[in-house]
């Protein structure tokens, strides 16, 4: 097997020689005894042909074609030889259900340490959720997809439906796009965000639809220079800065733009959420903008006393975490509670430079019109105020 082929063109006035660099290799799961009938575990047959798709010095893509491929868990790993990498998904990879195995995996399907990785393919992952979502052994359930220390990364045309835990979680991840990402659960699955971001720099999330039980999308410590647009969130929790102030070793969540998204039935529009703690952080320089709400119970929202655990719901701390220069600009839509507007900062560290511009959130019930609450909350309104902004 050679990565050049030379041609042999014969011309009236001589001969040239043309010389193509053919580096593109496709390893097809079939040839390495994948069975894709849904029961046979195929987990060795992507191992083996991942295996050789990263140490081939080229384009090398790893094709799983149309078919049911049951993987009980698989971790591909590089650095691998070579240029680009690709996961081109055309079947569906669907999880295991029995908890002894999902129990040990913090992650069912995971990339890690790769360059230049495109995972696409109008595929499915299929995590099999619902036999987890009640009583089960496990500490924590796992992710469907993990995506983990990957520089340039384009996620494109695949989805994930019914995972047990977090649908996509990615960390330490440099220069990644998603795009026409279709995420799909009930809004009763617990603790299945669709795209949880962690400690990653340069993050575009584009053109998707996601509806889960959980955030449509969480933003949480040292995440930067993260970009938002054309996404459809709902049912779900809305679009979460956080929840941060948790676990020490904190960093700065900054420059993050959601742009252009739309929520439908969701719990909450656009939330930033810290918990109640002594650890100090900050997230900064934050805009929500060009945003519609449908029928959200917390349509905008700064709570900075978060706590959905009962060990904790009756602490007297305040959050250590500063949150400031954040707009929320030209949102409008309907809220289905009276608070349309809730700013619940922290008393020992207010939130400073906040800006409400063209706001414009219906209410319609008996109790009408909605209402805006501050508390500890600083900043400016300008624009249409509906509700009437409480920043002074």
């Amino acid at each position: 097997m050679t990565s050049k082929c030379c041609f042999k063109i014969g011309f009236i006035l001589g001969l040239v020689f043309v010389c193509t660099n053919a580096q593109e290799k496709v390893f097809n799961v079939l040839s390495y005894g994948a069975k894709a009938d849904g029961r046979t575990d195929d987990s060795k047959a992507l191992l083996n042909a991942w295996r050789d798709a990263c140490q081939w010095n080229g384009n090398g893509t790893l094709l799983i074609p149309s078919g049911e491929y049951m993987v009980n868990g698989a971790i591909f790993s590089g650095p691998c030889n070579g240029s680009a990498k690709t996961f081109e998904m055309k079947g569906v990879i669907k999880a295991p259900t029995d908890p002894n195995i999902f129990c040990k995996l913090e992650s069912w399907i995971s990339f890690q340490y790769i360059h230049d990785l495109d995972i696409k393919g109008h595929g499915t992952f299929d995590g099999q959720g619902a036999c987890a979502w009640g009583k089960h052994p496990c500490a924590t359930l796992p992710y469907t997809l993990g995506l983990y220390f990957i520089n340039n990364l384009i996620v494109h045309d695949i989805h994930s439906n019914n995972s047990k835990g977090v649908h996509v979680n990615v960390y330490k991840c440099i220069n990644a796009k998603f795009r026409h990402v279709q995420i799909a659960a009930p809004d009763n699955s617990p603790n299945t965000d669709g795209i949880h971001i962690g400690y990653s720099k340069n993050i575009h999330i584009a053109d998707s639809n996601i509806g889960t039980g959980d955030d449509c999308i969480a933003i949480i410590d040292g995440s930067q220079n993260i970009n938002i647009t054309g996404i459809t969130c709902g049912p779900g929790h809305g679009i979460s800065i956080g929840s941060l102030g948790k676990v020490p070793t904190q960093e700065v969540v900054k420059d993050i733009q959601v742009k252009s998204c739309t929520f439908i039935n969701t719990q909450n529009g656009v939330r930033i959420k810290t918990w109640a703690s002594s650890i100090a952080g900050m997230a900064t320089n934050i805009t929500f903008d060009d945003i519609t709400i449908i029928n959200a119970s917390n349509p905008i929202i700064i709570d900075q006393h978060y706590c959905p655990e009962r060990n904790c719901s009756g602490s007297t701390q305040e959050s250590c975490v500063q949150i400031k220069d954040v707009t929320f600009n030209n949102i409008r839509g309907s809220s289905n509670s009276k608070a349309a507007i809730t700013l619940n900062c922290s008393a020992s560290h207010p939130c400073k430079g906040i800006m409400l511009n063209d706001i414009n959130l219906e209410y319609h019930a008996p109790d009408a019109p909605a209402i805006s609450t501050c508390t500890n909350a600083n900043g400016k309104a300008t624009g249409k105020e509906l509700p009437p902004s409480c920043l002074k």
